[in-house]
Parts: C-alpha cells; sequence; structure tokens
C-alpha cells in the first residue's frame, strides 16, 4: 500500500511528500516539526479512530489525516473543525459571573451566522 501511495503522490505537482517514517510512534513529533498539512497512517481497524488521530488533530488542528486500511481496502480522511458559539451576557456582576463559569441558558444562544436565535 505504501508504494502504491507514494507513486500516486509522485505524479502530483502539488503535492510534496516531507517525510516517511517505519515507526509510528515517531509520528507525533515529526509533525510537530514538519508541520505538514496532511498525514497517511495506517489503518489497523475500520470501525475504530486510531488514537494517534486525537493526539494530532488536538496539538495541529489544521492538519488532516488519512487513514489507509490496506487488507480491507478502505480509507478514513479525518480532520478538526472548530465550533464557535456565543451567548448574551447580562451586562452585572451575576451575568459576568455565570458566564465565567459557564452557566449560560439556551435561550440566549447566537448563531454567529445569522442575526437569528438558536433554540
Amino acid at each position: 500500500m505504501r508504494e502504491l501511495v507514494l507513486a500516486t503522490i509522485a505524479d502530483q505537482p502539488d503535492i510534496e511528500v516531507v517525510g516517511e517514517l517505519q515507526d509510528d510512534n515517531k509520528i507525533v513529533e515529526a509533525t510537530g516539526q514538519l508541520l505538514p498539512d496532511c498525514l497517511i497512517i495506517a489503518l489497523e481497524e475500520s470501525g475504530a479512530r486510531p488514537k494517534l488521530c486525537d493526539e494530532v488533530l488536538e496539538r495541529w488542528p489544521n492538519t488532516k489525516i488519512l487513514a489507509l486500511a490496506a487488507k480491507e481496502n478502505n480509507s478514513i480522511f479525518y480532520w478538526a473543525t472548530l465550533v464557535v458559539r456565543s451567548n448574551r451576557v447580562e451586562t452585572s456582576e451575576e451575568g459576568i459571573l455565570s458566564a465565567l463559569r459557564g452557566e449560560f441558558h439556551s435561550e440566549n444562544r447566537l448563531d454567529l451566522n445569522s442575526s437569528h436565535k438558536i433554540n
């Protein structure tokens, strides 16, 4: 599978291989050093997200991960997204303290992409 992927990538002028590892235990360290746009990793169990994905995406959320399971002819693409939410806060001591403690009321939640409330 490795050779097939490398051959496929080699023909693409907009994709560059910046590293290749034999030892999966070094992927996190190498990702921090190389900061690739995308990682290609082996997928051992097709139904379970590799723990490596969570660690990499937590540290470098802009990285994308393509996990390939050669034996099962299966691949999964992983990426992280950021969800931004907002709440109107009463400008008072109580309102400010409630906000800092994470005590929000759902009827005040706002969608940042529009001007109307979400319930």
